[in-house]
């Protein structure tokens, strides 16, 4: 190859970048879209642990939704009070207060108490484990199966498997629900921080058959309700549960009932 063409072969390539370099410029401004710099402010407030527990696409998503109004000031879980006060000055609103929430496993039916149908060995995966007959290995297909599903899910370390039941730990836990998501049994559920007393059941079964498969299992027997003396307790579907916004912590739930199904939470 001699140097003429070398020369051409250069200058060709040259002008080629110099064109697409102006293409590239001309289509950035065509296609800007301008946004607004309170989006930019809100995800430096923001954790930036982008768990989608808001249930946007990341910090990003939700604080593009601030601003359009699509979601409250308040609307990062893990951030609770003090990030939502960030984010509503930057907003110029007042932020409400929050109440700080927590995962609850509705299930204490651990390896001494709940009875099991067979023996798994396969993955160790909640979910793989639900697809087996009977819905788990465990007697009662409404208990925790205890494979850690939620633990594998949650991206703050604060549910892990304790004696065959997924345990929380409400002080690392940060509500973003991952966990409920993970869980093929749905019996995790959100909870005031404060609650003292919740019902750690599940199980829809009448008494007779929760008896032959859980030690620590809810009869509905409705001991709770008639004796709570804020009506507090409601039975549904054979089971009891708590409702925190009239409970006020007296403890006669979980004294009358039979079963020891209500615990200090």
């Amino acid at each position: 190859m001699n140097m003429q063409a070398i020369i051409i072969s250069v200058t060709v390539i040259a002008v080629l970048g110099l064109i697409l370099g102006i293409f590239l410029g001309i289509a950035a401004k065509a296609f800007y879209v301008k946004t607004d710099p309170r989006e930019e402010q809100i995800v430096e407030a923001l954790p930036g642990n982008n768990c989608g527990g808001c249930g946007y696409p990341g910090c990003s998503g939700l604080a593009a939704a601030i601003v359009k109004g699509e979601a409250q000031v308040g609307g990062c879980p893990v951030g609770g009070s003090a990030v939502a006060a960030k984010v509503a000055a930057i907003m110029g609103v007042e932020a409400e207060d929050q109440e700080r929430m927590t995962a609850f496993v509705k299930c204490i039916g651990d390896c001494d108490k709940a009875s099991k149908d067979y023996e798994y060995t396969g993955e160790q995966d909640c979910r793989m484990a639900a697809m087996l007959p009977g819905g788990g290995d465990k007697s009662c297909a409404y208990g925790c199966l205890g494979y850690g599903s939620c633990v594998s899910a949650c991206p703050f370390d604060a549910i892990h498997v304790v004696n065959g039941i997924a345990v929380v730990d409400k002080d690392a836990c940060k509500a973003c629900g991952k966990c409920i998501e993970a869980c093929p049994k749905k019996i995790i559920e959100m909870i005031p921080y404060d609650a003292v007393y919740v019902v750690g059941c599940s199980s829809k079964d009448k008494g007779a058959d929760v008896m032959k498969k859980c030690k620590a299992g809810c009869i509905g027997c409705s001991l709770c309700k008639k004796n709570c003396p804020e009506d507090a307790v409601e039975i549904n579907d054979l089971l009891a549960h708590i409702d925190q916004a009239k409970c006020v912590s007296c403890g006669t739930c979980a004294e009358k009932c039979p079963k020891k199904v209500i615990i200090n939470h």
